[in-house]
Parts: structure tokens; C-alpha cells; sequence
């Protein structure tokens, strides 16, 4: 399936190396690299089509790789949760899904009801323990769907967009129990649409088309954001070059501000927004 993985003991901390992968002629990445260590959440960001999902799986085994290194631990001590909840049971109860998942990793009585009761407490969920999973809201779902994935407590937790379509409360609950698995010394990776989510993490990777434009802090990535990004009523310059952020217009263009100018420091969606510009106008052009 993929490259040898050695434990964190080994050299390299775990996460991607140099990592291509190819769907027949196209690369869905091309020698990117990203670390995921322990005790912190690693975020990975860009577009549809970026190659965020194809990532993520490498690093659990899912995905064939052509070149690269892939570290992790042993595929048991991994938890991969897909997009929107694919890993709940909907025709099982909150507490049959717990158990039948609980039973692929040999957890069983007390063991479970602990961990069971944990869990589901944290969500939020600890009432609706005989309720069918398909009858839950969807923000719900996503929780009881982090429950199942952290239930046998992984060493390397890989979370597919897990927020998107979710309220914001059980967004900001979804975020509480992701940072406590990190505290409790999980290395996260995350994939996000959200781009504010982008700011809490200790590290993120930029993708475009499966290759990798900008990685570091958040601090790093946005401080290194290329050109110059301007706001006003309308498009400043080529209108391919300009978005709406709330009921102002932002447009970008390569090289310094000129002497009108009133630049401003982007935030992380304004960041990943130029640093795809950037790479996307050709060598040379600007306003």
C-alpha cells in the first residue's frame, strides 16, 4: 500500500516525506511533505481537488504512493474520520455504535462503559445514548462520529474536514474535543474549508493541485503571504485577481504596494486566497 512506516522512535517525527502520489498520468501530490507530531494539531489546507483527502489517507495506508516515506504508528494505534460523519452506523443507537466499534479493538465492560461515558460526556451526547444515530442532527453525528475514532485513544488521529455543514455550536464543541486530544498527546491531522480553524493549529500545510505552496505556523504562513492584498467598493486592477470578504472587496497583485496604496495584514483566508494567486499568475505579471 504505501512506503515503510516507522514508529516516532524512529528519526523522522511522524507525517509525509517528499510524498508522490499518482492517480494513472495525473499526480494528486508531487513531493509534498508534511509532519504530524504528538501533542499538537496539524492542519493541511486548499481547494477542492488540492489533494488534502489523498494526504491524509497516506498517512493511514489507504493510499498507494509512487515515491516518499510515510511515518506513523502501527495501523491499530492510527483513527481515521471521514467527511460527514461516514463512519456512524445510522441504523444502530449511539450506544450499539460504541459497542460495536468498541469490540473491533477488544474493548469491552467496564473498560468501554469508562471510556464510553468519557467520551460522550465531552460530547455533549451522554443523553441520547438509545437514539438511533440517522435520527441525530448532523452536528451530533460529526460528534459521535470523533467518539468512535478516538474510542481505543490513537496515537495519530486524522480528521477529513470534520466541521464542515456543522452549526456553530457543535463546531466550537467539535474544536474543544479536538484540542483535548491533543493535550492528551494525539497528533492530529486535519484537513479544514474553515480557514479561521487554520489559525488555531500549530502548523499548516497550503496545497494547490497537489503540490505544497507554503507551510509553517500560522504566524509563518500568513507574515509570508507574497505580494500585496488591497480592500475597497470594487476590483483594484484585474477582477480575476479580486474577492468578496463581507461587503468589502479584496484584490491582490505581485510586488510591493505601490505609493496609493493602503495595504493591510491578511488573515488566514486572505493568506491561502493570494499564495494560490500567486503560484497560479504567471512568472513576472502584476497589475
Amino acid at each position: 500500500m504505501s512506503a515503510a512506516q516507522p514508529t516516532e522512535s524512529a528519526e523522522r517525527a511522524w507525517g509525509a516525506y517528499d510524498l508522490t502520489v499518482r492517480y494513472g498520468a495525473n499526480a494528486a501530490l508531487d513531493g509534498v511533505s508534511f509532519t504530524v507530531p504528538r501533542g499538537e494539531v496539524s492542519m493541511v489546507v486548499g481547494g477542492d481537488g488540492a489533494g488534502k483527502t489523498t494526504l491524509l489517507r497516506s498517512l493511514i495506508g489507504g493510499v498507494r504512493t509512487a515515491s516518499g516515506a510515510i511515518a506513523a504508528p502501527p495501523q491499530r494505534e492510527c483513527a481515521f474520520m471521514p467527511t460527514g460523519a461516514a463512519g456512524v452506523w445510522q441504523d444502530l443507537t449511539v450506544d450499539e455504535n460504541i459497542e460495536f466499534v468498541g469490540a473491533a479493538y477488544g474493548l469491552r465492560g467496564e473498560a468501554l462503559r469508562d471510556r464510553r461515558d468519557t467520551l460522550l460526556a465531552a460530547a455533549g451526547l451522554d443523553t441520547v445514548g438509545a437514539r438511533l444515530a440517522g435520527a441525530l442532527s448532523g452536528g451530533m453525528r460529526q460528534k459521535l462520529s470523533f467518539c468512535l475514532a478516538m474510542l481505543h485513544r490513537p496515537l495519530l488521529l486524522v480528521l477529513d474536514e470534520p466541521s464542515t455543514g456543522v452549526d456553530p455550536v457543535s463546531r466550537i464543541d467539535l474544536w474543544r474535543l479536538i484540542s483535548q486530544a491533543a493535550v492528551d498527546g494525539a497528533a492530529v491531522a486535519m484537513a479544514t474549508t474553515y480557514l479561521d480553524e487554520a489559525e488555531r493549529a500549530s502548523t499548516v500545510l497550503v496545497l494547490d493541485s497537489g503540490r505544497a505552496l507554503a507551510s509553517g505556523t500560522p504566524e509563518q504562513v500568513i507574515a509570508d503571504t507574497p505580494g500585496t492584498i488591497t480592500t475597497g467598493d470594487a476590483p483594484a486592477g484585474d477582477p480575476a485577481l479580486s474577492w468578496r470578504r463581507g461587503r468589502s472587496t479584496h484584490s491582490w497583485h505581485a510586488g510591493p504596494p505601490a505609493a496609493h496604496e493602503s495595504p493591510f495584514v491578511p488573515d488566514m483566508e486572505d493568506c491561502v486566497i493570494a499564495t494560490t494567486l500567486a503560484d497560479r499568475t504567471p512568472a513576472g505579471a502584476d497589475r
